[in-house]
């Protein structure tokens, strides 16, 4: 179910997204409004579920994990047991920074940000021997060229 957000909620999270270190008075001025009513706003918008939780991004290469890795995987298991075992290898490696199931012929797609290739063959040992897959296809970011969380509001 989509919210119903207006011009001010927009620029609100428009602003949060760019920076949510900011202050209220930063915010309230950038949007055109006061302290209070973006207050509420951003409480509402949070009761809603328009606001996840609030974190710091990181800067990967600088903290040592210099290489980032998409993991193309195919199964040809797809029982309800196999998924959820998968699912959980998933969760309980910190490695995996993002996981989506997809269609087509690749079943899965995983980005995996590691120190380097000999860190991303110890995460490939582990998860193979967690679960059976079919085929596992590793492709190696030279670059990255854009990295966001911010949607287009």
């Amino acid at each position: 179910m989509t919210v119903r957000l207006d011009q001010t909620d927009r620029k609100i999270l428009a602003e949060l997204q760019r920076d949510a270190g900011q202050s209220l008075d930063e915010i309230a001025k950038k949007v055109g409004s006061s302290k209070t009513p973006v207050w509420n706003r951003i409480r509402k918008m949070r009761e809603a579920g328009v606001m996840g939780q609030q974190t710091v991004v990181l800067d990967a290469e600088k903290l040592g994990f210099d290489a980032c890795f998409f993991v193309l995987i195919r199964t040809s298991e797809h029982e309800a047991e196999w998924q959820q075992k998968f699912l959980t290898a998933l969760r309980n490696r910190p490695e995996v920074q993002e996981a989506h199931r997809l269609a087509g012929d690749i079943d899965y797609i995983l980005k995996v940000r590691v120190q380097n290739a000999r860190a991303y063959d110890v995460f490939y040992q582990a998860l193979i021997s967690e679960v059976k897959v079919h085929n596992v296809t590793a492709l190696l970011s030279m670059e990255e060229i854009k990295s966001t969380t911010e949607l287009p509001l």
